[in-house]
């Protein structure tokens, strides 16, 4: 199979990328992954945000990155000790300033649910931190996503591959869009996306080559980039074919794409 034929082998959700999604939300501007992070993002003109999903303790599916609460929260202690009952007792809010205070974790369910209502799109990671199953994860979180997003509003995306391999064995391409998260790009990249039939790439952008770039966009992927706050620094990649950029500080790019648009 030849690079070029590789994603056209697939029919993909009609996914219209804005070229900025809102990291964590708009988490330069709100704490990450809380529904004001998204309601932030919404406010400041994001279209889309990337967003974490892993359970609980008791099997709940909650939207956080890290594997403990102690970053984001005034408690200690592992997810995977959590209960919901406790978690919704943190606040999640008051470390990054007094205006959030009082913030709770938010529910996959309560997140699902706001980004219907504000009609946006969402790159959910599958967040496999260690002592986790991703097997079990992507087999709780997935079918609400589904159920409730419209597969064009909808991106699953991983560090895992078996993660996203049981994603796939739930949902056919044209159903559900995978991305293969990576830090470099793997040499057998290519191999891993047609045995997931893949939507997307998501590397971190700064370890991205322009040769890499331009053989994703030649086999027909989509290509998004993580964590991008120098808009400067990124304009070359723009002109390599990257998609989009997911970014902090959505609003403060935005305003450097229209103020050195040609």
């Amino acid at each position: 199979m030849t690079p070029t034929s590789t994603s056209a082998d697939f029919h993909h959700p009609d996914i219209q990328l804005p070229r900025l999604i809102a990291h964590r939300g708009y988490s330069a501007a709100a704490p990450e992954n809380t529904l004001a992070a998204v309601r932030a993002a919404h406010k400041a003109g994001a279209r889309w945000v990337e967003l974490d999903v892993q359970l609980l303790g008791d099997g709940k599916a909650v939207i956080w990155h890290d594997a403990d609460v102690a970053r984001c929260s005034d408690g200690r202690g592992d997810l995977k000790h959590l209960s919901w009952t406790q978690a919704q007792k943190l606040d999640v809010g008051g470390w990054f300033n007094d205006d959030f205070a009082g913030e709770r974790m938010a529910s996959l369910a309560a997140m699902l649910e706001l980004l219907n209502e504000l009609e946006m799109g969402v790159n959910m990671e599958l967040k496999v931190n260690k002592g986790h199953d991703p097997r079990l994860l992507a087999e709780t979180c997935l079918p609400p996503m589904l159920a409730e997003l419209p597969c064009e509003r909808l991106i699953i995306s991983s560090f895992s591959q078996l993660a996203l391999q049981t994603c796939r064995e739930q949902a056919d391409a044209q159903t559900l869009a995978l991305g293969l998260l990576c830090d470099a790009l793997p040499p057998d990249w290519l191999a891993q996306c047609q045995r997931l039939e893949a939507f997307s790439l998501h590397p971190s952008w700064y370890r991205l080559k322009r040769a890499q770039a331009e053989a994703i966009k030649q086999a027909g992927y989509a290509l998004l980039c993580y964590t991008v706050n120098d808009p400067s620094a990124f304009t070359p990649y723009w002109q390599w074919g990257v998609d989009s950029a997911i970014t902090d500080q959505p609003a403060a790019f935005q305003r450097y794409l229209d103020n050195h648009a040609n």
